[in-house]
């Protein structure tokens, strides 16, 4: 399909402006050398070219099909292609069919013809696709007229953002480009397949709705990973209420992103949120300088104002800046104008006399300091002028020349931007960024890269004994609900410190309990179906005696029944929640949140696959806007964090060995404390509707 020799142009006509009309422009104005073959029985010839009534008349074989037919003659179109030994399809139509009882859906009578036949189909509901290679331009829409080869693939759920990128004005360079529509037989994973399977790709940059192939699709971000080619992904869909989740805190703390989440982290993807954040990461990577060392930017500019919301929105974004040493900034120093002070980033204008040498001299500096990861000319692009032999463009392109590190210009107001000028620093080479925050987010990503490259392979966590891993299974199977005794050993079972507890059917039996126990105590329902005892008041902390214990039990066991547990009352801590959801596409998920009954409030969390070793687990602790309180506030100590670095890592073994027996696992909460970490209430939710 994407290599054709020979297409089809099924519906072609001589009618301007019509969708059959402009698939044969789109193959001339592409230069594709390749055989063209107009079909249509209303014309003999087009273009001057023999035009054949139906596709099984063309003298010689057809590997493509471009079908510009009405939803109406889709099928009986690709069944004729696919008879005539077509090896691949490319449709635009929506497919939509009005249901008839007893009649097999449209889309799925077509997978059914393309799979038979062995044929790859692009669409439906598509806009086609533009291989630069072949200049092959299979598409039904008006593509820019001169468009050149370069190292990016763009794969897009979206026609119109597929258009958007071949129309963009910024000199961005495609290898291919895809608009992949429904994806009813050849999917997106198959069209990454074919990218990371080229020399010319140095990027590949995906807008996604929803991955139909997630164990293709996880095996081929693997290999980009492996291939250091940076992946882009720009997910929409995201917002809550997109699919129902289980009624575990996990599970809403999950939401509808959770997974896209923990698998592009897992594979060091870099999620963007606007196509012009993703236009400036594609061009700050698509250029062959990678971060190698260095922790932040290097920045100069000529503007004390530009250069405060510089430093202001990168504090914001979380992009470090360079810490350059004290031999740099005496070096930056002995160049610049009396009355300007070294630093980074850099104002380095003054006087405006001999400006370009002091630009010059001072990027050299910070190049050369062993903090800066990559250099960033932060001017505005407006008309200098011709010649481009002076200022700032030469500057540009003498630090360029000289430096090895990335570099770019960054523009603070994309529609102040002179175009000449963007045109002449990208012809050099040097990456153009248009605006503060999409720019400062792409050098984010830059640097991403480069700790992504860096970061250690997980080691695999010590597994529990096979007899324990298969005893759990099968309890899971049974699909019985599993009461919070069960769920607390299931985690002892795997290495999770918890909480001593007891269960009691009657008052004596608790008034036992909580004296084994050793006051104070908790007591908590344990009546079946109640998920959240906090919420229907089901529990009862500091019992301190005896006599409290009775009236906790007696009120309990009025309101919701006579099942309750006891269990010693836990250290003072830090409450952090834990848990494992299962996605219906990528599986299970370890959640790490603020825990208690904030924890959804807050929706402070992390999310991962499993399983993670205990360096992951720590880095994953880390990300949690709460971290701090585990480093001790207001005069408590710091907690044992690697403590629970080793429980989120026992407990991403019980995601990788149970998770696909569960629907959810709540551990809310685990208390953090300077002694360590403890497991003071389970809630396990068998998967529904595996028995």
């Amino acid at each position: 399909m994407l290599e054709a020799r020979s297409v089809a142009v099924v519906g072609a006509s001589v009618k301007e402006f019509s969708l059959g009309r402009q698939m044969l422009l789109e193959l001339d104005r592409g230069g594709y050398e390749g055989a063209v073959y107009p079909v249509n029985p209303g014309y003999q010839e087009i273009d001057g070219r023999p035009c054949f009534p139906s596709i099984a008349d063309i003298p010689q074989p057809v590997d493509l099909a471009i079908l510009g037919v009405a939803n109406a003659r889709i099928e009986a179109a690709l069944l004729d292609a696919a008879k005539a030994g077509a090896g691949s399809a490319v449709t635009f139509s929506s497919l939509f069919e009005e249901a008839t009882s007893g009649v097999a859906p449209l889309t799925d009578r077509l997978t059914a013809i393309a799979r038979e036949h062995g044929m790859a189909l692009c669409g439906g509901n598509g806009m086609g696709f533009i291989n630069m290679g072949p200049n092959l331009r299979a598409t039904g829409f008006g593509t820019p007229g001169y468009m050149r080869p370069g190292p990016v693939t763009f794969i897009s759920h979206s026609g119109s953002a597929f258009a958007a990128m071949a129309f963009n004005d910024r000199g961005l360079r495609f290898n291919l480009i895809v608009s992949s529509g429904q994806e009813i037989v050849t999917t997106m994973t198959d069209y990454m397949d074919y990218a990371l399977g080229l020399e010319s790709t140095r990027v590949l940059a995906l807008l996604l709705e929803a991955v139909r192939d997630p164990a293709g699709f996880r095996a081929q971000l693997e290999r980009a990973a492996a291939q250091d080619i940076p992946v882009i992904a720009l997910k929409v869909g995201r917002t809550e209420g997109s699919k129902a989740m289980v009624v575990a805190h996990s599970g809403a703390l999950a939401g509808e992103f959770g997974a896209y989440e923990a698998l592009f982290d897992a594979y060091g993807v870099l999620v963007v949120e606007t196509l012009d954040e993703m236009a400036d990461t594609i061009e700050s990577l698509s250029s062959p300088r990678r971060v190698a060392g260095g922790r932040g930017l290097g920045v100069l500019c000529d503007s004390g104002g530009e250069r405060a919301m510089f430093v202001d929105l990168a504090h914001d974004l979380g992009v470090p800046l360079a810490q350059i040493t004290e031999a740099t900034r005496t070096r930056i120093q002995d160049g610049l104008d009396p009355g300007v002070f070294a630093a980074n980033p850099l104002d380095a204008w003054g006087t405006g006399i001999d400006s370009d040498r002091i630009f010059r001299d001072s990027f050299l500096a910070l190049h050369d300091d062993p903090d800066t990861a990559a250099l960033v000319f932060l001017v505005d692009l407006t008309e200098q002028g011709e010649p481009y032999d002076e200022g700032y463009l030469q500057v540009a392109k003498d630090t360029w020349s000289a430096t090895t590190k990335p570099f770019c210009v960054l523009s603070n107001l994309a529609s102040a931007i002179q175009p000449a000028e963007a045109a002449h620093l990208r012809e050099a080479g040097i990456p153009v960024l248009e605006g503060t925050a999409s720019g400062l987010r792409a050098l984010r990503h830059l640097i991403a890269t480069r700790d992504h490259r860096e970061r250690p392979p997980s080691q695999p966590s010590e597994p529990v004994p096979a007899g324990v891993r298969d005893a759990w299974r099968a309890r899971l199977g049974a699909g019985v609900p599993m009461s919070e005794l069960e769920g607390l050993r299931l985690l002892s079972d795997y290495g999770i410190p918890t909480i001593g507890t007891e269960a009691a059917e009657d008052v004596e039996t608790a008034v036992l309990a909580a004296a084994a126990a050793g006051y104070p105590v908790a007591m908590k329902t344990a009546a079946p179906g109640v998920q959240h005892k906090s919420v229907v008041g089901g529990v009862k902390l500091g019992l301190a005696d005896e006599g409290a214990v009775r009236e906790a039990y007696a009120d309990i066991a009025q309101r919701l029944g006579p099942q309750v547990v006891v269990a010693a009352m836990a250290p003072a801590g830090v409450e952090v929640a834990l848990g494992i959801v299962r996605d219906q596409t990528f599986g299970p998920l370890v959640v790490v949140a603020a825990g208690g009954i904030l924890a959804e409030l807050l929706r402070d969390r992390k999310l991962a696959l499993p399983p993670l070793d205990e360096a992951r687990a720590h880095a994953l602790i880390d990300g949690l806007q709460m971290r701090p309180m585990l480093d001790g506030l207001r005069g408590s100590g710091p907690s044992d964090v690697a403590s629970l670095a080793r429980t989120v890592s026992r407990l991403s073994v019980v995601a990788a060995d149970l998770g696909e027996s569960l629907d959810a696992l709540d551990v809310n909460p685990v208390i953090v404390s300077a002694d360590g970490c403890v497991a003071v209430d389970a809630l396990v939710i068998p998967r529904r509707g595996q028995v």
